[in-house]
């Protein structure tokens, strides 16, 4: 917690444009407090987060790392229990894959829209040809790429849609595509948030639950090094 915490604390303040001394003024603490708080060296209390939360207009699960909207209502439905069903679940991969789409479309690129279904239909391929293998009486040879090689020819084409999406969501030439002028709009959590309202929770919710899981596995990485 200490990390997320710390690190939106001080962004918070630092986007509302007001002194270390002033935010703790307001919030009931010592400077130097405030200042171990955003540099992560010392955990605060309960009443301090719920106060920060309420100053900078947030959720405590946004303050806390938790939620990914600053209203709190992108919570991973592991962290829900039985309040969200598995339908929601698919239906946040759904949408979240729908509006990534749409903002590659408001750029007005013709290329990177393309990229993106293209790299999505390769997974989808890759995830099929594994259920495929599950069954017993499948028969492979109604595919064109062999047991043995369809993972690795996948990869190599994931990877290589990958760097072209990288490059036409910058609008430059290069592997095949071409130069084109983008519309570019502010693409953070929270502009998303208000761009649409009706279908951010989707992606956001997606965004945190691998977030976490990223997290996870680097913390596990560090304590077997």
């Amino acid at each position: 917690m200490a990390s997320d915490f710390s690190r939106t604390l001080a962004l918070l303040r630092r986007e509302k444009k007001i002194s270390q001394r002033a935010a703790a003024a307001d919030l009931g603490v010592s400077q130097a407090l405030l200042s171990h708080y955003e540099n992560g060296l010392r955990e605060p209390g309960l009443s301090f987060v719920v106060r920060a939360a309420d100053y900078y207009g947030v959720s405590c699960d946004y303050l806390l790392g938790r939620s990914m909207a600053r209203d709190g209502s992108a919570v991973p439905a592991g962290r829900m229990d039985a309040q969200e069903s598995a339908q929601d679940e698919k239906n946040h991969v759904i949408q979240a894959a729908s509006l990534l789409l749409d903002l590659a479309e408001q750029t007005g690129s013709v290329q990177l829209p393309h990229e993106i279904e293209a790299y999505l239909s390769v997974i989808i391929y890759k995830i099929y040809r594994y259920l495929y293998m599950s069954d017993p009486a499948g028969v492979e040879a109604v595919f064109r790429a062999s047991r043995d090689q369809f993972e690795y020819l996948c990869d190599a084409r994931m990877k290589e849609h990958e760097l072209r999406i990288r490059t036409a969501a910058k609008g430059e030439e290069g592997f095949g595509l071409q130069r084109e002028a983008l519309h570019r709009f502010p693409l953070s959590p929270n502009e998303i948030s208000k761009r649409y309202p009706e279908q951010s929770g989707a992606l956001l919710t997606v965004l945190q639950q691998v977030s976490d899981s990223i997290q996870a596995l680097e913390k596990s990485c560090k304590e077997i090094r």
